[in-house]
């Protein structure tokens, strides 16, 4: 997974917290992404940047040092990109309320889902990201929340009432 987003919206942050869930870093700030001859995209870091990680207020910090090697990982395909973007009170009207802001991203020729996530204060970033992971999961292996929920919606209405 891919965070994207304007300066300062919050990316550096919510990685740390993810880190400090337990998963893992490959790149803050630059990441080298490359096409596989399959078609996958897979991102690591430069060699230069390795385990660092800018945190406005706290500067830069070493996350291998402060959380251990398992808090580093070298490389990682590329399944999906979570796009933090602080938006208007029109522009948060717009957001589907049942399926989301989903979308594709082409990255070296090939498509990249794409989940669009509103910045405010008091939301857990952090929490937010993982389950849009989890649900993209979910829709990659078939599932849509949303397309269950229209259907049993659709059963209630269409069932006799007496």
């Amino acid at each position: 997974m891919l965070l994207t987003g304007e300066p300062a919206v919050g990316k550096s942050e919510v990685a740390l917290d993810l880190i400090t869930r337990g998963h893992r870093l490959v790149a803050d700030d630059a990441v080298e992404i490359t096409r596989q001859e399959d078609s996958f995209l897979k991102g690591r870091c430069p060699a230069v940047l390795q385990d660092f990680l800018e945190v406005r207020g706290l500067g830069l910090i070493n996350v291998r040092a402060m959380f251990g090697n398992s808090a580093i990982k070298p490389s990682k395909f590329l399944h999906l990109i979570i796009d933090l973007q602080r938006l208007r009170d029109d522009e948060l009207a717009d957001i589907d309320r049942l399926y989301g802001s989903h979308s594709k991203r082409t990255i070296l020729g090939t498509e990249v889902d794409q989940t669009r996530l509103p910045v405010a204060p008091g939301r857990n970033l952090a929490i937010l990201v993982e389950t849009a992971v989890r649900q993209h999961l979910l829709i990659t292996d078939g599932y849509n929340a949303a397309d269950d929920f229209s259907q049993r919606q659709q059963a209630a209405i269409d069932r006799p009432t007496d």
